[in-house]
């Protein structure tokens, strides 16, 4: 009779917070201000005008330094998080915007790269990558920094720099591909009575689902999506190391390297602090001739409406797969937003 009632508040909370977010989403179609980005040269200040909802619902990002025009710099560009769409402290678009300003700003000398990530989607990190190379070609140097963690899609975009340079503390390489991660729930489900289907037309379009075992077949189709994007990223790494693709591919079988293994492995330059790097790039690339660092970083601060929709979904899935007494490990692999095909590092996940 409890777990009944306690299963009646849960289903009542979850209608409650989805009739409230329901309110905010129709708001959010109203305001321009839920969806508009920073751009690197000019900053968005939180405003106290509007309704009750938009003030809510606002997600202003930290303000930023403005470049005002006629003083030289080098610009400290941050990658950190996860490589996808949009997060907490990366957004694609504001990425590769913030890259294409720089290239046309005349006052910008060069980008430093400050990489701070585990990696992500193969489609956004080869995109930033081809941002990079396209802003080189205008003859603006790029030179990389690695932070505490620069693997898989964050090394992969180191490689669109002309150098790189890792603190002695630095994870780095992961140099691999996931494809996709299946898992079989049939069995958990056959023995706890619960049965799940899914109609579909195409004999592999449910592939991946839980509720339904993996073929041979679906694990050929995506052995070869992993093949192919592992292929393209040792290609960019061959090319950015000037390695044999045949040396390249004995380091790269999904491992990371500390920075001494990875400047031993010829992966980065060199070793030392962030400063070194800038002071290294101003002698190479412009005669000693000093210039300021202006850093460029996105973050989105959290608002009242993204609390709501993180407690909803929360409570969503303990609706679903936690009520029916699925492991939390598996109900995190279930439920995974990595964007796939991907170039990402996980430590509890894989090499």
């Amino acid at each position: 009779m409890e777990n009944k009632n306690n299963g009646k508040i849960v289903f009542a909370v979850v209608v409650a917070l989805s009739v409230i977010v329901g309110l905010f989403q129709i708001s959010a179609k109203k305001s321009e201000s839920a969806s508009e980005h920073v751009k690197p040269f000019s900053v968005r200040k939180s405003s106290a005008t509007g309704s009750f909802f938009d003030m809510l619902n606002k997600k202003n990002q930290k303000e930023k330094w403005v470049h005002e025009g006629g003083e030289s710099y080098i610009a400290r560009l941050v990658v950190s998080g996860v490589i996808e769409d949009e997060n907490k402290t990366y957004n694609q678009q504001w990425i590769l915007d913030t890259i294409s300003e720089l290239k046309e700003d005349g006052d910008n000398k060069g980008i430093a790269l400050f990489i701070d990530s585990p990696g992500g989607g193969v489609y956004q990190a080869d995109e930033v990558y081809l941002a990079l190379l396209d802003y080189s070609a205008s003859g603006k140097p790029v030179y990389a920094y690695m932070g505490p963690l620069a693997a898989s899609g964050g090394y992969y975009i180191s490689c669109g720099a002309k150098y790189v340079m890792a603190n002695r503390n630095t994870l780095t390489g992961s140099i691999g591909v996931l494809a996709g991660q299946f898992v079989d729930a049939t069995g958990l489900l056959d023995k706890m009575g619960i049965k799940s289907e899914t109609i579909h037309a195409g004999k592999n379009k449910n592939m991946g689902s839980f509720n339904e075992p993996v073929t041979d077949e679906q694990r050929k189709i995506m052995q070869a999506v992993a093949d192919e994007c592992y292929d393209q990223f040792v290609q960019i790494v061959s090319k950015a190391r000037g390695m044999p693709v045949s040396s390249v591919k004995n380091l790269a079988d999904g491992r990371i390297y500390t920075a001494r293994q990875a400047k031993e492995n010829s992966l980065i330059d060199a070793i030392g602090s962030f400063d070194e790097l800038v002071a290294y790039m101003t002698k190479t690339e412009f005669s000693g001739q000093e210039y300021s660092v202006e850093d460029f970083e996105y973050e989105q601060e959290s608002s009242f409406y993204d609390y709501l929709t993180g407690v909803a979904s929360a409570l969503k899935g303990s609706s679903v797969f936690s009520a029916v007494g699925l492991p939390p490990q598996t109900e995190n692999a279930i439920t995974r937003t990595i964007p796939y095909p991907a170039y990402f590092y996980d430590g509890m996940l894989s090499n």
